[in-house]
């Protein structure tokens, strides 16, 4: 991580974090190292599935060519379910660095990731170059990385998901936005998830989506996360290397150092 003795990064700063509930630590610290507050404005939070049919797909996905993990909460909903090292029998994939560690503490060794932490990163692996014909297992949420399916599918493979978590939306609590109201600028805004930036967005005043135009940058963790933050009017943009709390902190410290923030 950055050096926290630069003097240039300005003080009273906030980083709104848009990760799920409960889940805000890692940035909180890394934002108070850098001399801000974080406000979380956590659009669901998460919760394990459980039950014969959820480990009958699990069971199914885990014994495919294949085997994609989505996020660091998708492994540790399976590994409740199920002992992760005794099922591997093929190549594991994930779509970034956090999910990757979150299997090697289980006891996985055999680990695929991409550089570039995202979906498009994922699916260039060479393990997945020639997928017709091929069973992958998704192990995931609903609703979540759509693009990973949609594309493995259009190259001919047959996806085998299993959904072992789920994302139940949040309303944004008014004494957060009253809280964000009065905190310092520039508001820093983490984006890692899209889909959480809709979400969060659609619950929203149309005078709030101005305030956040009009204050934050955005601090987005892939170019396709960069081009929908644009899309919504949110013009400052610094892109991140990934969706890690180092990452982040790298991004944000780019952007306090950069000479509009100061």
């Amino acid at each position: 991580m950055t050096s926290m003795a630069d003097h240039t990064i300005p003080t009273g700063w906030t980083l709104i974090s848009l990760r799920p509930q409960g889940q805000h630590a890692g940035l909180r610290r890394a934002a108070a190292k850098l001399g801000g507050a974080t406000v979380a404005l956590s659009p669901w939070r998460l919760q394990r599935l459980q039950g014969p049919a959820v480990e009958q797909r699990l069971n199914r996905a885990l014994a495919c060519a294949r085997v994609v993990f989505t996020s660091p909460a998708a492994v540790e909903a399976a590994a409740a379910l199920q002992q992760l090292p005794a099922a591997q029998r093929s190549p594991w994939l994930t779509v970034g660095e956090g999910t990757a560690r979150a299997l090697h503490a289980q006891g996985i060794s055999e680990v695929h990731a991409p550089q570039r932490m995202d979906s498009e990163g994922l699916l260039g692996l060479p393990v997945l170059a020639e997928v017709r014909g091929m069973d992958i297992g998704l192990v995931t949420a609903p609703g979540g990385r759509g693009l990973i399916a949609a594309q493995l599918e259009a190259a001919g493979a047959r996806i085998l998901r299993a959904d072992v978590y789920q994302r139940l939306p949040l309303v944004v609590p008014r004494r957060k936005l009253s809280r964000l109201a009065h905190s310092g600028t520039p508001w820093l805004l983490a984006v890692s998830s899209g889909e959480a930036l809709q979400r969060l967005w659609q619950q929203l005043s149309p005078g709030w989506q101005q305030r956040l135009r009009t204050d934050a940058i955005v601090l987005a963790a892939s170019a396709r996360l960069a081009e929908q933050a644009q899309a919504l009017g949110l013009l400052r943009v610094v892109r991140s290397e990934g969706p890690t709390v180092a990452q982040m902190a790298a991004a944000a410290h780019a952007a306090l150092t950069a000479p509009a923030a100061t």
